[in-house]
């Protein structure tokens, strides 16, 4: 083979070549995704990519998987979006068919797929098509323990939080008559599933950032803030007076409680909480439910830098004097120039940190995947 063979796999890749052929050709390629550069090389090829696309309908399972698992890497490269939005409706109603035995390879491909806003929103758009039932179909998916039987489908959490940056999907979630968002609430405490829960979480925090739904997702008729509390909660005993000033749900807790272990979720969390401070009303219903004692022992206990200059932005919040006149909602306020370009500053700094954990992540992910199909 030449050293970028991949006009030369094309004649290997269709459904119709011969079996060992096929197979030899896949497990390169897998191979050539398990790299930064052979993921570039082959995203750059239009054709290949349908032609992997074409190969998930093969006859013969394994050769199914191992091309979903090109594909599963080659969707974190933006230059190979194009070809894969042309395979939504089709991955859709895969992904929505309860029978599927591939659902997870599928859920994880659109995860990793509608990380891009275009692709994203292609995403949604193609889901909201008539015989598909649109995002109440997805959530139904999500609340559906058991929904496929042959696929834990967890996923389906970071494809929602994805799914909820774009305005149109919050307003469905937020829609009061729908009673979506109270659906999820409860796997913010779902033990089985990390990738599951901090997905749901994304999704919350996300929907946070509609300040007009503050006052209603902290009202009886949602009661979010308990629910974005109790992961951050300890075992730790309260006075009396304090307890008493604490939701329901997190008065006197099990000596056994754990607070929850991912140190991205519980940012999360606390980015949540934060966004519903934005507003004047939301600031005092949050003082008044006792986060700050739920915080004040979590800042004693927690390790992670991150995590820990996400408390104490918040707690700085809750005991700082309110904003002057016509800065109470903070999501409106008109910053200074020169602070924005600071505070620009730091964020391109944190997010360089950050872009640099999830390709160290991304790269584990894609040598896992790629070791699954070479072991098959």
């Amino acid at each position: 083979m030449a050293e970028h063979p991949t006009q030369d796999l094309l004649a290997f890749l269709s459904p119709d070549t011969r079996l060992d052929l096929k197979d030899r050709a896949t497990y390169y390629v897998m191979g050539l995704t398990g790299n930064p550069e052979g993921r570039r090389l082959l995203a750059s090829q239009p054709e290949l990519v349908s032609a992997l696309l074409a190969l998930t309908s093969d006859r013969s399972p394994c050769m199914a998987t191992d091309a979903y698992h090109a594909l599963i890497n080659l969707a974190t490269e933006p230059a190979a979006h194009g070809a894969l939005k042309e395979g939504l409706p089709v991955l859709l109603k895969r992904l929505l068919d309860p029978t599927f035995p591939m659902a997870n390879q599928v859920c994880t491909l659109l995860s990793n797929l509608s990380r891009e806003e275009a692709s994203c929103r292609a995403l949604l758009a193609a889901l909201q098509e008539e015989s598909l039932g649109g995002l109440a179909a997805l959530v139904d998916a999500f609340c559906t323990e058991g929904f496929n039987a042959e696929a834990s489908l967890h996923y389906l959490g970071p494809l929602l939080s994805n799914l909820s940056q774009l305005p149109e999907a919050r307003d469905f979630l937020l829609d009061r008559s729908r009673c979506v968002v109270q659906r999820l609430l409860p796997f913010t405490q779902y033990t089985r599933s990390s990738i599951r829960r901090g997905g749901v979480v994304g999704t919350l925090r996300n929907c946070c950032f509609e300040y007009g739904h503050h006052e209603w997702l902290l009202s009886d008729e949602v009661d979010l803030l308990p629910f974005l509390l109790l992961p951050l909660a300890g075992p730790e005993e309260f006075p009396e007076d304090e307890m008493e000033r604490l939701p329901l749900d997190l008065q006197y807790l099990a000596a056994e409680k754990k607070r929850e272990p991912d140190p991205d979720i519980r940012k999360m969390l606390l980015e949540a909480i934060m966004l519903l401070t934005a507003t004047k009303p939301g600031r005092r219903l949050v003082r008044e439910k006792g986060t700050y004692l739920i915080l004040r022992e979590l800042h004693k206990w927690e390790k992670d830098p991150g995590v820990l200059a996400a408390c104490e932005k918040l707690i700085q919040v809750l005991i700082g004097d309110e904003p002057e006149a016509g800065m109470e909602n903070l999501l409106e306020v008109e910053i200074p120039a020169e602070v924005e370009e600071q505070l620009q500053r730091l964020d391109l700094e944190e997010a360089d940190q950050l872009q640099q954990q999830q390709e160290e992540k991304e790269e584990c992910k894609s040598q896992a995947s790629c070791s699954e199909g070479l072991q098959r």
